[in-house]
């Protein structure tokens, strides 16, 4: 028996304690809102998904070091990586001094570099391999190769989401899918319910953007009557088949797009803002879709990931000066729009804010090759030993940077934080023990730090 529908015998059974996060039976709608193991400040989470890669020594990780060796080899050996890299490539860009903190941002990160006192810089991440599926996997799923449900699906499911009306939990790619598609937000062996909705966010058509969420031909009572008499249908196929959870899932998912037809249009329209908070955000699909994530979690949606786009934009193997400069410039406004938004409305101490990549890059320039990455210059190659994620809001200590990589950016030393680590941090700040977090499925309790992870104190306010 799964555990969503053992929790709900034991809960109307009195056999559940009060510390526990119960989620409902077959029978109760699953999304409902429910609490966490302990009180805490975090009820949202905004994943800012940079994928591909960006460069750390380029970003909030300056190594002057680099200047001394520019072009000349390190003196250490180059670490493995997907590709072989050559001599010290420092970085194209000036760092600057930010915040009553003093902590240094690159320059491409202007704005956010404002709200640096309210931000915790992990300088210190490591991950497993120099690849991208894996690492995705890795940082989404807490698996690298294995089937496992995702963290917001981990995040829906201890918690439920406060708004029946949208999804709980919504992914944002603009122009397609990234590497590895709807894996990266999957449920897996959870129920289907608390897998990712994905949405296009390139369309600023509703009609678009969201499809099939209006009958053109039909009125809002017609279509109640009309699934209320499919639903009964498909009760009665469930109950033939053991009560399919994949079949649960879709009658689920019929519910919620009947529910999503009124407030799915007022939740992505951003034309209903005020014309200073558009500006403030600024334009671009990465704007529009930083905007959308404060709505949706204004409105209850519990977990909201974004993604820079299709495929991997962050991998530049080539032109770190000119690929980088422009990726930045696509969401830096926005992302500080979205933190000093998110305070000015009260909602910056229940919502984590979380940006990075899947791993980070070299120090070292990649030396051109054959095959796909032939004759590329100055840019890097993919980093797991060290790079860096930021984080924001939702309990956490902001105007620090935490951890390090040696004096050259290749490998974290001090303070290390594996996505493990990450993962269980993330986890304590919205309430729960991610050791306790579990799901019972082929005779093992599965947790999303499987059997790793340790909560990094020194993060949390």
């Amino acid at each position: 028996m799964g555990m969503i529908g053992l929790a709900g015998i034991l809960a109307d059974a009195g056999l559940l304690s009060s510390g526990a996060s119960a989620a409902p039976s077959a029978t109760v709608n699953p999304m409902m809102p429910r609490e966490p193991h302990f009180p805490a400040k975090a009820k949202h989470v905004i994943h800012i998904f940079l994928n591909g890669g960006p460069s750390h020594v380029d970003t909030f990780d300056p190594k002057p070091a680099l200047e001394k060796y520019a072009g000349k080899m390190l003196p250490m050996k180059n670490l493995r990586t997907e590709r072989k890299t050559g001599a010290a490539f420092p970085s194209p860009y000036k760092f600057r001094r930010c915040g009553e903190s003093g902590i240094e941002v690159s320059e491409i990160f202007e704005h956010l570099g404002q709200c640096v006192d309210e931000m915790a810089i992990i300088r210190s991440m490591h991950a497993d391999v120099p690849n991208h599926e894996p690492s995705l996997l890795l940082m989404n799923c807490g698996q690298a190769r294995l089937v496992r449900p995702s963290m917001g699906s981990w995040v829906t499911y201890g918690l439920g989401t406060e708004n029946q009306n949208l999804p709980g939990f919504i992914v944002m790619c603009p122009g397609g899918y990234p590497i590895k598609g709807p894996q990266n937000w999957q449920s897996a062996f959870l129920p289907g319910v608390y897998q990712g909705t994905h949405i296009d966010s390139k369309h600023t058509d509703i009609e678009k953007l969201i499809e099939f969420t209006k009958n053109r031909f039909q009125s809002r009572e017609q279509q109640r009557q009309q699934l209320d008499l499919l639903q009964q249908f498909n009760r009665w196929h469930r109950q033939q088949r053991d009560d399919d959870p994949l079949l649960e899932a879709r009658m689920q998912s019929f519910e919620l797009a009947y529910r999503m037809q009124m407030e799915a249009s007022d939740a992505f329209d951003v034309s209903q803002e005020p014309q200073h908070i558009r500006d403030m955000y600024g334009p671009g699909v990465q704007a529009r879709q930083i905007l959308i994530a404060r709505r949706l979690v204004e409105r209850g949606v519990r977990y909201v990931q974004l993604w820079h786009g299709a495929g991997q934009p962050w991998d530049n193997h080539d032109d770190i000066e000119v690929n980088h400069r422009r990726l930045a410039s696509q969401c830096d406004r926005a992302l500080a729009a979205l933190i000093k938004d998110l305070k000015q409305r009260g909602l910056l101490d229940e919502t984590l804010i979380i940006c990075g990549g899947e791993f980070g890059r070299t120090p070292t320039v990649e030396l051109p090759q054959k095959g796909a990455n032939a004759g590329k210059v100055n840019g890097r190659d993919h980093n797991h030993y060290g790079f860096t994620v930021w984080m924001a809001g939702g309990g956490v200590r902001g105007g620090q940077a935490y951890g390090a990589t040696d004096e050259f950016g290749f490998q974290a030393v001090e303070n290390r934080v594996h996505v493990h680590d990450l993962h269980a941090t993330i986890l304590h700040l919205l309430g729960f023990d991610h050791t306790r977090l579990t799901y019972r499925y082929a005779g093992r309790d599965f947790r999303l730090t499987d059997v790793h992870g340790r909560v990094v104190r020194d993060l949390i306010a």
